[in-house]
């Protein structure tokens, strides 16, 4: 078994949550709007990536980072099936798509 890696560096910190959480948020108590849920899974799915190009062998890392971008696609498929204005709002916001 290799060793596990736990480093605080790749987690994302109650700074950077708030900041993702502030960026797209509806109101100032907004935490589960699907736009901020994108938004904090872009700020998560970042430093996992990192993580990942460093340390390559790490699978578990790899596959925590395809379920986080398979439910940011999912949150993003809802969110132009509902409203594609704040959708177009989300995707620029974060620079998603080019």
């Amino acid at each position: 078994m290799g060793k596990v890696c736990y480093n605080s560096e790749y987690m994302i910190t109650r700074e950077k949550k708030a900041e993702a959480m502030e960026k797209l948020a509806r109101s100032k108590n907004d935490v589960g709007s699907p736009e901020v849920q994108v938004s904090i899974l872009t700020s998560r799915i970042k430093e996992v990536t990192e993580h990942v190009k460093e340390h390559k062998h790490d699978y578990m890392a790899k596959r925590g980072l395809m379920q986080m971008v398979g439910q940011r696609k999912k949150l993003l498929k809802y969110l132009e099936r509902t409203n594609f204005d704040l959708y177009k709002k989300t995707i620029a916001e974060l620079g998603l798509r080019k």
